[in-house]
């Protein structure tokens, strides 16, 4: 396991509190920003003046006080150097590419990630002249064999959306140093569980929406990286995030600092539900797969990768063959059952549960689903935290039996 402690590093982290002493952070909701002397525009401009150089800031879609102080927090959180909030995740990943990557480009990207991403691979980049070549997240031999002379980018997730299979992260982080490349990893599935900066991950990009903020009420992303390539990021003539300008609202940026100081909590409770959830499956004969469970594939890999204390995470997947038959089980469980809903996204406080061929994987061709393990009833879910345990687990026998998955 990893030797890292992220709540450690949390708590350590300089605290800010609000403008006239108060316990929370101030929201600093100004677009625009006055200096005391017309000098220091042209200075701020240059790049010789910002928040962290004379704590001069311009334009919040450039830099913002709210902002930086989840930035702060974030960066902590993940061992990293810097970081930057932007309005979704999938705005944190096209940035970040966007800045890697230019005309004649060449990535090398897991082949099971979230829809959304392998779109933007797959469809918009060769539009702009960046190829992707997709490899299986789990062997390191085949992202080597997919590298090319043009190659600059090695891209991942810790666990792959839907597939749950576990990358090796510190095998590719000794890829991409040895090829000159740049890792990416997207821990979306896993913060503080795994540390991905840690283990020799470059860049670690996240969807806040999902269990970093844990309510399904906003939408957030964040870059965890060095903090040159954040600077890059929001250079005022270059900056992808600058430029292209996907701001995360300071009032979202002040919910998500509210909820970051309870975030371990949450994720240990997630991930022992999970489990137990998991394990009673198991135990009657069930299709499941989680990496909690010592006869996963990925039990051991992910355990090596892991921080101490917080589980094998909260999502677990369900194989029900059939469309069919895991819209049948998704209807018992939530409209029979209560014990969940159907619906996308993840890291809610609730069970969320969704059939990925048909839902958030179907940007995938479905030639590829077989290949990539996606069998059209995988069902995955994100297993909640509220209600009686004991009551859960029992509403998921009642539900398998009554569509005989068991």
């Amino acid at each position: 396991m990893s030797g890292f402690n992220p709540e450690r590093a949390l708590t350590q982290v300089r605290r800010e509190f609000g403008e006239h002493g108060g316990v929370c952070p101030s929201i600093s909701r100004s677009s625009t920003f006055t200096v005391m002397d017309p000098d220091t525009m042209p200075e701020i401009f240059k790049g010789l003046r910002g928040p962290e150089k004379g704590g001069c800031f311009l334009y919040s879609r450039h830099f913002n006080p709210t902002l930086d102080v989840l930035a702060r927090y974030l960066a902590a959180m993940e061992g990293a150097e810097f970081a930057c909030c932007t309005a979704s995740g999938m705005s944190a990943i096209a940035c970040t590419i966007l800045q890697l990557c230019h005309q004649g480009s060449h990535i090398v990207s897991s082949d099971t990630i979230y829809g959304g991403t392998h779109a933007f691979l797959a469809e918009t980049l060769p539009q702009m002249g960046i190829t992707c070549t997709f490899v299986d997240p789990a062997d390191t031999v085949a992202f080597e064999a997919a590298i090319r002379p043009n190659s600059k980018v090695l891209y991942t997730e810790v666990q792959a959306n839907p597939t749950l299979k576990v990358a090796d992260i510190p095998a590719l982080s000794r890829l991409a140093q040895a090829r000159g490349l740049t890792l990416v990893v997207d821990n979306t599935f896993t913060p503080l569980v795994v540390s991905p900066i840690v283990l020799g991950a470059d860049i670690v990009v996240y969807s806040m929406t999902k269990f970093i903020n844990g309510a399904s009420d906003l939408i957030a992303g964040a870059v965890c990286a060095r903090r040159d390539f954040v600077n890059r990021l929001m250079d005022l003539h270059t900056g992808r995030v600058m430029l292209l300008g996907p701001v995360l609202d300071p009032r979202s940026a002040f919910d998500l600092l509210q909820r970051l100081p309870h975030l371990p909590l949450r994720m240990r409770e997630h991930s022992r539900r999970t489990l137990a959830l998991a394990q009673r499956l198991e135990a009657w004969g069930a299709p499941v797969q989680y990496p909690g469970l010592p006869r996963n594939t990925y039990h051991d890999r992910f355990e090596s990768q892991a921080n101490q204390g917080y589980g094998f995470g909260g999502m677990l997947t369900l194989d029900c063959q059939t469309t069919e038959r895991a819209s049948a089980l998704m209807r018992q469980l939530q409209n029979e059952e209560r014990f969940g809903y159907i619906a996308v996204s993840l890291g809610y406080f609730d069970t969320l549960m969704s059939c990925s061929g048909s839902s958030t994987s179907s940007e995938i061709p479905v030639e590829d689903h077989m290949k990539v393990g996606l069998s059209p009833g995988l069902l995955r879910i994100s297993v909640g935290y509220t209600g009686d345990l004991d009551d859960r687990i029992a509403q998921m026998e009642r539900a398998v039996k009554a569509v005989r998955l068991i």
